[in-house]
């Protein structure tokens, strides 16, 4: 126990002798979050409260169109444009705008929808009351009216999901718009009273949505962009001892430092488990900041407050062994590595991969299927969904056994093939 607590020592004092790594190890971490979550939630805020400019071209000058503009104005997401510098977009001026960039979007609406639709409305409900009897079969029902479409022009750059969007959103006033038409063709058949007011079937949808987001006690857990980027950003800041750990062991194998300490009646085991201490204890406080940044300092900046609740002690032992993981990786890269050109650049690279797929930086399910399968290989990737598990699933210790175990296990595995590795090493 003595030998582990000197090995302990020794390695906390050089530590303490390297104040620039130590400025990267706890200040830089703490930039990096503060700028993450504002960049982050001012794009949220400015995709919430900007409107898309689009063009609006109306050929027909009916109910429909006049209905579907409406919806479009009413919209919080578009600002619906019909002219510029007093002069009325065309579909041909309207096409060239979008395909020039200018705009997004053009909804262009063909001549005589309202006409043509109101004819096939009033041709279907004529038939169907035929068929019963109840309207005499003066209508020509082969009589072809041709269907009509309406045109939407995109700017080439436009995602596909704002595509589907905005062609769903239009589908959706159509069809209501048509369900309507149907409702009043059907009063006014059926109606004694022409001048009768009061509808006979219901507008009203029967079916709609409400979203529910998970309780905690009486309060809403609201998602926000803090509770997403402090445990990712603060695992993205426990990885990167790794390079300094790496290093660390690199150095002390070239300088001679790592056979002296052999000379002694100390074993590789004890020598690591120094190390796991110190930069455990590196890891923890990194937590600890970062944890403070989002409860104290984040809501001064504007940004939603880190909600930790009774949740401290389960978060501290997601960060322990998340620590251990990243511990015994850079273990594994100092043992494998033989200069620290070697362990730096590739201890870097390592962790914005593990990064990467595991979710910091972009979330899993929009990745693609074969890299949403590699993800669940990443350390990070436990991490983060045992993290994700307290904030904002109000888990405890049994929801993220799965996630601590495999973090655990990349520990131990990770250090038994270090042993391993240096054992034979020194055997040859």
């Amino acid at each position: 126990m003595r030998k582990l607590l000197n090995s302990t020592y020794k390695e906390m004092l050089l530590l303490s002798r390297d104040m620039g790594g130590l400025v990267i190890l706890f200040v830089m971490p703490l930039v990096l979050i503060i700028t993450i979550t504002l960049i982050q939630d001012s794009s949220f805020k400015t995709i919430n409260n900007a409107k898309v400019p689009i063009l609006f071209v109306d050929n027909d000058k009916g109910d429909i169109s006049n209905s579907i503009f409406e919806n479009l104005s009413k919209s919080n997401t578009f600002e619906v444009v019909t002219k510029l510098d007093q002069t009325t977009f065309t579909e041909t001026s309207a096409k060239a705008a979008v395909l020039s960039g200018k705009y997004q979007l053009a909804v262009v609406i063909p001549n005589n929808l309202s006409v043509e639709l109101q004819k096939k409305v009033d041709q279907n409900v004529a038939k169907i009351l035929s068929e019963f009897g109840v309207e005499e079969d003066t209508v020509n029902y082969n009589k072809p009216i041709l269907s009509k479409q309406i045109n939407l022009y995109f700017d080439p750059a436009v995602q596909h999901s704002f595509k589907n969007a905005v062609m769903n959103n239009i589908d959706k006033m159509i069809s209501k718009i048509e369900s309507k038409s149907i409702y009043e063709a059907f009063q006014k058949e059926l109606s004694d009273d022409e001048s009768d007011s009061n509808p006979l079937l219901e507008e009203n949808n029967f079916v709609s949505f409400k979203e529910i987001n998970p309780k905690q006690g009486i309060a809403e857990i609201i998602p926000n962009s803090t509770q997403h980027n402090v445990p990712a950003w603060t695992l993205f800041a426990i990885f990167f001892i790794v390079i300094p750990l790496s290093i660390n062991i690199v150095k002390e194998k070239n300088q001679g430092t790592f056979v002296r300490l052999r000379t002694n009646p100390v074993s590789y085991l004890t020598v690591l488990g120094g190390k796991a201490i110190t930069y455990l204890i590196v890891c923890m406080i990194q937590f600890l900041l970062m944890l403070a940044v989002g409860v104290f300092v984040l809501p001064y900046l504007g940004l939603p407050a880190l909600t930790v609740g009774s949740n401290f002690i389960t978060l501290c032992v997601v960060a322990l062994f998340s620590g251990l993981a990243a511990i015994g990786f850079g273990i594994l890269l100092g043992t494998l590595a033989t200069t620290p050109e070697q362990s730096a650049p590739f201890g870097a690279t390592a962790v914005v991969i593990l990064a990467a797929i595991g979710g910091v930086w972009v979330p899993v399910f929009i990745m693609p299927k074969f890299i949403q399968w590699v993800s669940n290989l990443s350390p990070m990737n436990w991490g983060l969904n045992a993290f994700y598990d307290v904030f904002l699933r109000d888990g405890g210790i049994i929801e993220i056994l799965p996630e601590i175990g495999l973090l655990l296990l990349f520990f131990i595995v990770t250090t038994i093939i270090s042993i391993i590795y240096d054992q034979k090493k020194r055997a040859v």
